[in-house]
């Protein structure tokens, strides 16, 4: 399944190592923040032949505005709409229809979508406990704090010589929270590290 991707992290192991390090200074003076950045999403795109395949990591409070368990009707109502977004990647990545791209596969974790099992009930009998927590060690809390949304998706295009660009500018239209997203792209044209933002959203593949 993540055939292509499993080549990634060696492929770009000097940046990945200049992350790391980042991350870990971001330990000491963040508590556990690492490279969790409200407004900063990432993104790993990979075209082999006629497989594309998209990974993309953001905070939720890019997509969402919150990053706590949705507990009002007005929360889930926005998980949902965010979910119901990224299960539409050829409109949301703008794909060129020239491309003859279809969905493979598509995959979306995050603790807001309750993907551990019981969540919820869980969340409603510890409500009290995890309140009197965050009262007493608001450094605690403010771990939990940090929810993440991941989307994985494959795509098949019969066309990929038709894939020039990736256009992000929707992304960032339907997700104005987020204000750049760090892309590493690999294709048959080599491998580039580049930083998208809604003023710089098209990406040359």
């Amino acid at each position: 399944m993540r055939r292509l991707l499993l080549a990634l992290p060696f492929a770009l192991l000097p940046l990945a190592a200049v992350q790391a390090a980042q991350a870990h200074d971001h330990e000491h003076e963040h508590g556990s923040l690492g490279a969790h950045e409200h407004g900063v999403g990432r993104l790993n795109a990979v075209l082999d032949g006629q497989a594309l395949e998209l990974e993309l990591e953001s905070p939720a409070m890019n997509l969402v505005g919150f990053e706590h368990a949705p507990s009002t009707d007005a929360d889930k109502a926005k998980v949902a709409a965010a979910r119901a977004q990224l299960e539409q990647p050829l409109a949301l990545f703008s794909l060129p229809k020239a491309a003859a791209c279809v969905v493979a596969k598509q995959e979306l974790h995050s603790p807001l979508f309750g993907d551990k099992p019981d969540a919820d009930d869980h969340d409603d009998d510890d409500h009290d406990d995890h309140d009197e927590e965050a009262k007493g060690a608001n450094g605690h809390e403010h771990h939990h704090e940090h929810s993440e949304i991941h989307a994985h998706y494959q795509f098949t295009c019969a066309k990929p010589d038709a894939l020039k660009t990736l256009d992000l500018g929707q992304v960032f239209k339907t997700f104005p929270a987020t204000q750049k997203i760090q892309v590493q792209l690999i294709s048959p044209s080599g491998q580039q590290g580049v930083e998208a933002s809604a003023k710089a959203a098209t990406l040359k593949f």
